[in-house]
């Protein structure tokens, strides 16, 4: 196993309490592994530590990316959270450095 930053990139964002996550393949050849390995249910489960979310999952095939739309994951919204920098960057680098995928 190895973790998904490995083969891939992320962008995100945020707004109030949802955070948007993409993850990036750097190349063409692992594009399928991406899309058949990191699985709503997947980012769902590694998400619950930030409490009850919902993860939604949209595939965008020409870019060899994912886009995760992940509800409940900013502690109320950025301005509200008592987190520190609990912003979509932080958690797009949350996801690439703890999801593993295998090798």
């Amino acid at each position: 196993m190895r973790p998904l930053h490995d083969i891939a990139h992320g962008r995100a964002g945020d707004k109030g309490d949802t955070s948007n996550v993409s993850v990036i393949a750097y190349r063409a050849e692992d594009w399928a592994q991406i899309k058949n390995e990191v699985t709503a249910a997947k980012v769902e489960t590694l998400f619950s530590r930030f409490g009850n979310v919902k993860v939604r999952r949209y595939e965008l095939p020409q870019l060899h990316a994912l886009n995760f739309v992940i509800e409940n994951a900013l502690g109320g919204g950025v301005n509200a959270s008592l987190a520190i920098d609990r912003h979509g960057k932080t958690l797009s680098s949350f996801l690439l450095t703890e999801f593993q995928v295998s090798s």
